[in-house]
Parts: structure tokens; C-alpha cells; sequence
């Protein structure tokens, strides 16, 4: 199946809403961590997102290049060719995008969709984020506002975000934020709500303590009833068409108690990426560490081709993440609920 359309992205966010769970969306930057991706979703019989960052772009179009846009659009055409051989619905996404990079990564990928829409194909994202968190909320809406209406015009989805994700994540730290921003308000809530509505559809990341990356149990104090505050204070005023599709970022070691209680708040897609960073790395550490001898020409010998070509210990990376992604499907409740051939 090819990438999802703009109708069978809406109807899976849909189907979540209804059916309180969520997609894991998870960052990749590579061929083996998208086939890792796709892998599992497969075997989980669970729709999913992958999605790209503004570094994971850079990375993929090369040291030389450091091109952010055009690593972006490599990773997701290679997405929609491999996501044609599964029977799940995948679909793309970018993430984080502050607001001096919106010229040199989210307008190029707009472009970009633009054009293959104009030659008949389907769109290169069906989503994108952008996070102007960093602005006073008016600022914020405004800037989302005046996206939100591009993206609607060529049916792609914007995810907005009002409040601070701490921690740092693809050079972008908040780790020094006030603490009171780690948290929206209802009344931002609102203020989001009242400043997006009828423009087009969007996703609302809003936070409730969440940090990126992972820490110790305890260091991290998440609130989930925020999100429940929330949604109840616009459902009061506007009903409840009005509630959010919300996302939960900085989901990477979250006790599991704590992320399926966000699901019955209306979270419906939540990243994971150094979670699945970690899958990946620790079983290429382990072939390292166990094919020393081979993987290294020691004291004049000549090693072992087999343990060093890079093929032997990437696809163990793409196994371990494969797991770890198998393990957020189930943890969302997201196994099993694919809608592929129903819409």
C-alpha cells in the first residue's frame, strides 16, 4: 500500500479519537531505520507515522550536503516506495520545526508536495509540525494560523504546539525553560482552539511535563490530567466537535500506566525516538563488542569481512528498533487496529 492518503490519514486519526488509542511516530534517518519501522508495524498489524526532523533531514543528505529539506524528501520517497510492498497504513510526517527554519526546511517540503500534486501523484507528507513554542502564544498562533492555511491547501495536516517540551532534542534545548512551561493551561487550550478553528485540520501538542529523552523513574513529573483540563474547557465552550487530536512528544520511558491514561484524553499520536535510538545502537554495540577481533585488523591480522561489512551489524540495529516499535504499538493500544482495505 502506498503512503496513506490525505482521506486515510484523517480517517486513521479518526479511528484513534474514537477508539482511544494512539500511532507511535518515530523519528528515522536511514533506510534500516525505516525498514525497522515498517517491519513493525507490519507484524503488529498496526497503522502507523514516520516521521522526520530538521537534523535527521540534515544527516540523511550527507555530511557534504547538510541539507535538511532535501534529506527530508530522500527519506520520504523512500518511504513511499518500500510502504507500497506492506498491507498497513503508513504515514509521513515531519517534526519539530522552530520558526527560523520554517524557510529552509518546511517551505521546500510544501513545494515539494505541490509539485507532485501538479504532476498527478500523491503528496510527499501528510503531515508537519511546527513548533513555535519558543514565541509568546499570540505570535505562535499567528505564525500557525498563516501555515495551517497553506498546509489545508494541499490537504496536509499541521501539528501545532503551545508550551515547552523539555530537555534537548536535534540541538534544540529547552532543558533551561521555566518550569510553569512545561505545562499548558486550559486557558492556552482555548486560546489555540479559538485562534486554528476552520482554518483546516490539526494536531495540538500540548505539554504536560513531558521532557525529551529518558531519565530515571521520578525525575520526570508528568501531569495527564492537564490534557483532560483542557479538553474539557474547550468541549464546555464549543462542544465536542472541538475536542484536539493531541500528541504526546517526549514519550521515551514513560511508565505505561501513565501513557494509556493520556489515550482517554484524546492523545493520538505520541513520538518515540531515543527509545528507539537505544534499540538500535545497543545491538551494534553488542556485535562490536563480540566480534572484536573481527570487526578490527588487530596486531597485523586482517580482521573478519564478514563481521565488519557494515550489512552484518546494521541489520541487528533494524531488528532491535523493530522490537522496541512492536513494544509502543501494544503499549498504545495501536496492535491489531489497522484500517487498511476498510476506507
Amino acid at each position: 500500500m502506498p503512503i496513506a492518503t490525505p482521506q486515510q490519514y484523517a480517517a486513521m486519526l479518526d479511528a484513534a479519537q474514537a477508539g482511544d488509542y494512539a500511532y507511535p511516530a518515530i523519528n528515522v534517518t536511514s533506510l534500516p531505520t525505516i525498514n525497522g519501522a515498517l517491519k513493525a508495524f507490519a507484524e503488529s498489524k498496526s497503522d502507523g507515522i514516520i516521521q522526520v526532523s530538521t537534523g535527521g533531514g540534515q544527516f540523511a543528505s550527507g555530511t557534504s550536503l547538510k541539507d535538511m529539506a532535501l534529506g527530508a524528501i530522500v527519506l520520504a520517497e523512500a518511504t513511499h516506495r518500500l510502504a507500497e510492498r506492506y498491507d498497513v497504513l503508513v504515514a509521513l510526517h515531519t517534526d519539530h520545526c522552530q520558526p527560523d527554519k520554517v524557510g529552509k526546511f518546511l517551505e521546500p517540503l510544501l513545494a515539494a508536495t505541490a509539485a507532485r500534486r501538479k504532476a498527478g501523484l500523491g503528496n510527499l507528507f501528510n503531515s508537519h509540525m511546527l513548533d513555535a513554542s519558543e514565541l509568546p502564544l499570540a505570535e505562535n498562533m499567528k505564525l500557525s494560523a498563516a501555515l495551517l492555511r497553506q498546509c489545508a491547501d494541499l490537504e496536509i495536516i499541521l501539528e501545532v504546539e503551545a508550551g515547552v517540551v523539555g530537555g534537548e532534542e536535534d540541538g534544540h534545548d529547552t532543558s533551561g525553560v521555566a518550569a510553569e512551561k512545561l505545562y499548558t493551561t486550559p486557558e492556552d487550550m482555548v486560546e489555540v482552539y479559538e485562534s486554528l478553528k476552520g482554518l483546516g485540520r490539526y494536531m495540538f501538542a500540548a505539554t504536560f511535563g513531558n521532557v525529551h529523552g529518558t531519565y530515571k523513574p521520578g525525575a520526570v513529573k508528568l501531569r495527564p490530567e492537564i490534557l483532560k483540563h483542557g479538553q474539557d474547557a474547550v468541549m464546555e465552550r464549543y462542544g465536542r466537535a472541538a475536542e484536539f487530536d493531541l500528541v504526546f512528544h517526549g514519550g521515551s520511558g514513560t511508565p505505561l500506566e501513565e501513557i494509556r491514561e493520556t489515550l482517554a484524553y484524546g492523545v493520538v499520536k505520541m513520538n518515540i525516538d531515543t527509545d528507539t535510538q537505544y534499540a538500535f545502537t545497543r545491538p551494534l554495540v553488542d556485535h562490536m563488542m563480540k566480534n572484536y577481533d573481527g570487526v578490527l585488523k588487530i596486531d597485523g591480522e586482517i580482521g573478519d569481512k564478514k563481521a565488519y561489512d557494515p550489512r552484518a551489524y546494521l541489520k541487528k540495529g533494524e531488528q532491535g528498533l523493530c522490537d522496541r516499535m512492536k513494544q509502543a504499538c501494544d503499549d498504545l493500544r495501536s496492535t491489531g487496529r489497522t484500517i487498511f482495505g476498510t476506507r
